[in-house]
Protein backbone atom coordinates (compact mmCIF):
# COMPACT_ATOMS: atom_id res chain seq x y z
CA UNK A 1 0.00 0.00 0.00
CA UNK A 2 1.50 3.60 -0.62
CA UNK A 3 1.87 5.43 2.06
CA UNK A 4 2.89 9.25 1.97
CA UNK A 5 3.74 11.99 4.48
CA UNK A 6 1.54 13.68 7.01
CA UNK A 7 -0.07 16.48 5.47
CA UNK A 8 0.94 19.69 7.63
CA UNK A 9 -1.28 21.59 4.73
CA UNK A 10 -2.96 24.72 5.91
CA UNK A 11 -5.38 24.94 2.88
CA UNK A 12 -6.85 28.30 4.04
CA UNK A 13 -2.96 29.55 4.22
CA UNK A 14 -1.58 28.26 1.46
CA UNK A 15 -4.90 29.27 -0.24
CA UNK A 16 -4.76 33.18 1.45
CA UNK A 17 -1.51 33.53 -0.19
CA UNK A 18 -1.97 32.03 -3.53
CA UNK A 19 -4.64 34.39 -3.87
CA UNK A 20 -2.52 37.11 -2.77
CA UNK A 21 -0.05 36.24 -5.39
CA UNK A 22 -2.47 36.20 -8.17
CA UNK A 23 -3.24 39.89 -7.58
CA UNK A 24 0.25 40.86 -7.45
CA UNK A 25 1.19 39.28 -10.46
CA UNK A 26 -2.05 40.45 -12.37
CA UNK A 27 -1.64 43.93 -11.00
CA UNK A 28 1.63 45.58 -9.51
CA UNK A 29 3.92 43.29 -11.33
CA UNK A 30 2.22 42.61 -14.48
CA UNK A 31 4.15 44.92 -16.36
CA UNK A 32 7.43 44.43 -14.62
CA UNK A 33 6.75 40.77 -15.40
CA UNK A 34 6.17 40.91 -19.00
CA UNK A 35 9.33 43.14 -19.63
CA UNK A 36 11.71 41.20 -17.80
CA UNK A 37 10.30 37.54 -19.62
CA UNK A 38 10.71 39.45 -22.75
CA UNK A 39 14.26 41.07 -24.59
CA UNK A 40 13.06 44.32 -23.63
CA UNK A 41 15.63 46.38 -22.19
CA UNK A 42 15.62 46.28 -17.88
CA UNK A 43 17.43 47.61 -15.26
CA UNK A 44 21.19 46.48 -14.09
CA UNK A 45 19.37 44.61 -11.23
CA UNK A 46 16.54 42.87 -13.26
CA UNK A 47 19.37 42.02 -15.86
CA UNK A 48 20.61 40.03 -13.18
CA UNK A 49 17.65 38.31 -12.17
CA UNK A 50 16.84 37.63 -15.95
CA UNK A 51 20.06 36.15 -16.34
CA UNK A 52 19.77 33.92 -13.02
CA UNK A 53 16.24 32.94 -14.45
CA UNK A 54 17.46 31.91 -17.68
CA UNK A 55 20.30 29.88 -16.17
CA UNK A 56 17.96 28.00 -13.43
CA UNK A 57 15.10 27.31 -16.44
CA UNK A 58 18.12 25.24 -18.34
CA UNK A 59 19.02 23.47 -14.62
CA UNK A 60 15.60 22.13 -14.48
CA UNK A 61 15.33 21.38 -18.04
CA UNK A 62 18.45 19.37 -17.66
CA UNK A 63 16.54 17.28 -14.93
CA UNK A 64 14.12 16.19 -17.22
CA UNK A 65 14.50 13.67 -19.97
CA UNK A 66 16.01 14.89 -23.41
CA UNK A 67 13.18 12.64 -25.01
CA UNK A 68 9.60 13.57 -23.70
CA UNK A 69 7.14 12.36 -26.73
CA UNK A 70 4.12 10.85 -25.38
CA UNK A 71 5.08 11.86 -21.57
CA UNK A 72 2.83 14.22 -19.43
CA UNK A 73 4.00 17.40 -17.94
CA UNK A 74 3.18 19.63 -15.55
CA UNK A 75 4.23 22.99 -15.64
CA UNK A 76 3.01 24.30 -12.36
CA UNK A 77 3.67 27.87 -12.00
CA UNK A 78 4.16 28.78 -15.91
CA UNK A 79 4.56 32.45 -15.98
CA UNK A 80 4.77 33.30 -19.29
CA UNK A 81 5.43 30.11 -20.72
CA UNK A 82 9.32 29.67 -21.35
CA UNK A 83 9.90 26.42 -19.56
CA UNK A 84 7.17 24.75 -20.87
CA UNK A 85 7.68 26.22 -25.03
CA UNK A 86 11.19 24.24 -24.30
CA UNK A 87 9.98 21.35 -23.01
CA UNK A 88 7.18 21.16 -26.19
CA UNK A 89 10.14 21.09 -28.09
CA UNK A 90 10.88 17.88 -26.82
CA UNK A 91 7.77 16.33 -27.76
CA UNK A 92 5.96 16.94 -23.86
CA UNK A 93 2.51 17.44 -23.75
CA UNK A 94 2.18 19.62 -21.43
CA UNK A 95 -0.46 21.24 -18.94
CA UNK A 96 0.82 25.00 -18.09
CA UNK A 97 -0.84 26.36 -14.96
CA UNK A 98 -0.65 29.29 -13.28
CA UNK A 99 -2.59 31.17 -10.74
CA UNK A 100 -2.34 34.82 -12.43
CA UNK A 101 -4.48 34.83 -15.55
CA UNK A 102 -3.11 37.76 -17.22
CA UNK A 103 0.44 35.87 -17.56
CA UNK A 104 -1.40 33.16 -19.31
CA UNK A 105 -2.67 35.33 -21.77
CA UNK A 106 1.07 36.40 -22.53
CA UNK A 107 1.97 32.95 -22.66
CA UNK A 108 -0.67 31.82 -25.09
CA UNK A 109 0.43 35.03 -27.72
CA UNK A 110 4.26 33.99 -27.31
CA UNK A 111 4.18 30.43 -28.04
CA UNK A 112 5.12 29.19 -31.50
CA UNK A 113 2.44 27.65 -33.48
CA UNK A 114 4.86 24.80 -34.12
CA UNK A 115 6.02 22.76 -31.39
CA UNK A 116 7.73 19.76 -33.21
CA UNK A 117 5.98 16.56 -31.38
CA UNK A 118 4.88 18.64 -28.46
CA UNK A 119 1.62 20.22 -27.60
CA UNK A 120 1.00 22.74 -24.72
CA UNK A 121 -2.62 22.89 -22.79
CA UNK A 122 -2.58 26.51 -21.36
CA UNK A 123 -4.88 27.23 -18.40
CA UNK A 124 -5.18 29.83 -15.40
CA UNK A 125 -5.67 28.07 -11.92
CA UNK A 126 -4.41 26.05 -9.29
CA UNK A 127 -2.00 23.43 -9.64
CA UNK A 128 -2.86 21.45 -7.11
CA UNK A 129 -6.58 21.27 -8.39
CA UNK A 130 -6.81 17.08 -8.50
CA UNK A 131 -8.82 17.41 -11.85
CA UNK A 132 -5.83 18.51 -13.65
CA UNK A 133 -5.17 14.70 -14.06
CA UNK A 134 -1.48 12.53 -13.08
CA UNK A 135 2.00 13.11 -15.34
CA UNK A 136 5.03 11.74 -15.90
CA UNK A 137 6.86 14.78 -14.38
CA UNK A 138 5.87 17.92 -12.53
CA UNK A 139 8.18 21.55 -12.78
CA UNK A 140 7.78 23.46 -10.27
CA UNK A 141 10.22 27.07 -11.04
CA UNK A 142 9.85 29.76 -8.39
CA UNK A 143 6.13 28.47 -7.90
CA UNK A 144 6.74 27.46 -4.09
CA UNK A 145 9.34 30.31 -2.93
CA UNK A 146 6.72 32.47 -1.12
CA UNK A 147 5.14 29.60 1.17
CA UNK A 148 6.15 28.32 4.24
CA UNK A 149 8.16 24.84 4.68
CA UNK A 150 5.17 23.12 5.74
CA UNK A 151 2.85 24.67 2.99
CA UNK A 152 5.56 23.95 0.32
CA UNK A 153 6.40 20.63 1.85
CA UNK A 154 2.73 19.73 1.91
CA UNK A 155 2.42 20.69 -2.00
CA UNK A 156 5.11 18.62 -2.91
CA UNK A 157 3.73 15.90 -1.22
CA UNK A 158 0.23 16.11 -2.85
CA UNK A 159 1.31 16.58 -6.29
CA UNK A 160 3.56 13.48 -5.23
CA UNK A 161 0.53 11.78 -5.27
CA UNK A 162 -0.49 12.29 -8.83
CA UNK A 163 3.25 12.02 -10.73
CA UNK A 164 4.98 8.84 -11.73
CA UNK A 165 8.44 9.83 -12.74
CA UNK A 166 10.40 13.02 -11.21
CA UNK A 167 9.65 16.73 -9.39
CA UNK A 168 11.72 19.41 -10.07
CA UNK A 169 11.31 22.48 -8.02
CA UNK A 170 12.82 25.58 -6.95
CA UNK A 171 13.10 27.16 -3.24
CA UNK A 172 15.16 30.21 -2.21
CA UNK A 173 17.99 28.92 -0.05
CA UNK A 174 18.84 30.51 3.31
CA UNK A 175 21.94 33.01 2.81
CA UNK A 176 23.17 35.66 5.58
CA UNK A 177 21.77 38.01 3.08
CA UNK A 178 18.29 36.47 2.14
CA UNK A 179 17.70 36.02 5.74
CA UNK A 180 18.49 39.43 6.54
CA UNK A 181 16.08 40.83 3.65
CA UNK A 182 13.92 38.65 4.85
CA UNK A 183 13.45 40.06 8.29
CA UNK A 184 13.56 43.65 6.99
CA UNK A 185 11.34 43.14 4.65
CA UNK A 186 8.76 42.26 7.55
CA UNK A 187 9.24 45.96 9.04
CA UNK A 188 7.72 47.66 5.94
CA UNK A 189 3.56 47.52 5.75
CA UNK A 190 2.51 44.52 3.15
CA UNK A 191 0.86 47.46 1.07
CA UNK A 192 4.15 49.18 0.42
CA UNK A 193 6.10 45.62 -0.76
CA UNK A 194 5.62 42.20 -3.04
CA UNK A 195 4.89 39.14 -1.31
CA UNK A 196 8.35 38.00 0.79
CA UNK A 197 10.12 35.29 -0.40
CA UNK A 198 10.48 32.55 2.29
CA UNK A 199 14.32 31.61 3.22
CA UNK A 200 14.46 27.95 3.66
CA UNK A 201 17.65 26.15 5.02
CA UNK A 202 18.54 23.18 2.26
CA UNK A 203 19.17 20.78 5.71
CA UNK A 204 14.97 21.34 6.87
CA UNK A 205 14.04 20.93 3.89
CA UNK A 206 15.55 17.59 3.64
CA UNK A 207 14.23 16.58 6.78
CA UNK A 208 10.77 17.50 5.66
CA UNK A 209 10.83 15.75 2.45
CA UNK A 210 12.05 12.35 4.08
CA UNK A 211 8.51 10.82 4.65
CA UNK A 212 8.10 10.98 1.04
CA UNK A 213 9.53 7.12 1.30
CA UNK A 214 8.45 6.99 -2.27
CA UNK A 215 10.79 9.25 -3.26
CA UNK A 216 14.74 10.35 -3.20
CA UNK A 217 16.03 13.45 -3.36
CA UNK A 218 18.15 13.57 -6.86
CA UNK A 219 20.01 16.65 -8.19
CA UNK A 220 20.50 20.04 -6.49
CA UNK A 221 21.90 23.14 -8.02
CA UNK A 222 21.89 26.81 -7.30
CA UNK A 223 21.89 29.50 -9.37
CA UNK A 224 23.18 33.25 -8.39
CA UNK A 225 23.19 36.04 -10.43
CA UNK A 226 22.99 39.92 -8.44
CA UNK A 227 19.56 40.07 -6.53
CA UNK A 228 18.42 36.36 -7.82
CA UNK A 229 19.70 33.34 -5.84
CA UNK A 230 17.47 29.88 -6.33
CA UNK A 231 17.90 26.01 -5.96
CA UNK A 232 16.75 23.86 -7.71
CA UNK A 233 16.20 20.42 -6.41
CA UNK A 234 15.19 17.08 -8.11
CA UNK A 235 12.93 14.45 -6.38
CA UNK A 236 12.72 10.79 -8.27
CA UNK A 237 10.12 8.29 -7.65
CA UNK A 238 12.34 5.17 -5.88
Amino acid sequence: MATHAPNPFSASGFDTQRDKLAVYFDGTARKAWIDLTSDAKVSGIRATVRAGRDEMRSVLLSMLPEDLRRKRLLDAGCGTGALAVEAAFRGAEITAVDVASGLVDIAKERAPQFLGHGKIAWQAGDFLDPQLGEFEHIVLMDSLIHYSLSDMVAALSDLSKRCHGSIAFTFAPHTPMLGAMHRVGKIFPRSDRSPAIVPIAERRLRQALAPLHEWRIGRTQRVSSGFYTSQAMQLVRR
